[in-house]
């Protein structure tokens, strides 16, 4: 009775309790006894019912039919038990493929970002068209060889960016600026024109962008 009690309380809003407690209160006698129609009627209880006719009989929820059953048979428990841990062994397994699964496919997901992220970061090559330009100043000869534009075309193109090009650039980009000063100083002492130091430069910042984006001691700065 106090299992049924427990069971109504929690799944039936309009289980009477008042009811219940003098039923609860009876129960331990050896001369009380209740029939489940009789049940039904006092509590308003919805987990046992009995219906008369050719196909009647007494029917309840699986949750108290399953107690009854633990309660009648030892067997019956043991087997239940048993039958409960392999579905949640199955529930655990199905849980952890699906959160490896997760994992596989964060994973991929961070790669495509990065590699995309790269892709941007990696200087274009140089065309012939920019070769032939005549910069205003090595300051944008480097913006070219390394961001492909001048300062004043990305002005231009972000009109709302507050700062210069460089101010926006990554870590990888930063570094690769210093290098490329260092080596433009040398270009210039060696007298090569501005059109084949651009292409120089770019060939250089290429290949030093590619070596820093896959270098994981470069990441711990960030």
């Amino acid at each position: 009775m106090e299992f049924l009690g427990i069971w109504e309380t929690v799944f039936n809003p309009a289980f009477n309790y008042g009811e219940f407690a003098i039923i609860k209160s009876q129960a331990g006698l050896n001369s009380y006894k209740i029939s489940v129609k009789e049940w039904v009627e006092k509590s308003n209880a919805i987990g046992l019912r009995a219906t008369a006719g050719r196909y009647g009989g007494t029917y309840a929820h699986p949750d108290i039919a399953f107690e009854f059953g633990m309660w009648i048979s030892p067997e019956f428990k043991i087997y239940l038990v048993k039958e409960f841990r392999r579905l949640k062994d199955e529930e655990n397994d199905r849980l952890k493929l699906e959160w490896n699964l997760q994992r596989t496919l964060a994973k991929i997901n961070y790669r495509i970002h990065t590699d995309a992220i790269k892709e941007t970061l990696i200087p274009a090559a140089v065309t012939k068209a920019q070769a032939s330009i005549t910069y205003a100043s090595e300051a944008d000869l480097l913006n070219v060889a390394l961001f492909g534009q001048t300062a004043k075309q990305w002005r231009d193109a972000h009109p709302a960016a507050e700062g210069n090009l460089r101010d926006h650039a990554q870590l990888e980009q930063l570094v690769v600026l210093t290098n490329l000063e260092s080596l433009n100083s040398v270009l210039i002492r060696q007298g090569l024109p501005s059109p084949e130091r651009l292409l120089k430069l770019n060939e250089i910042a290429i290949t030093q962008m590619r070596t820093l984006l896959a270098d994981t001691n470069l990441k711990r700065l960030k």
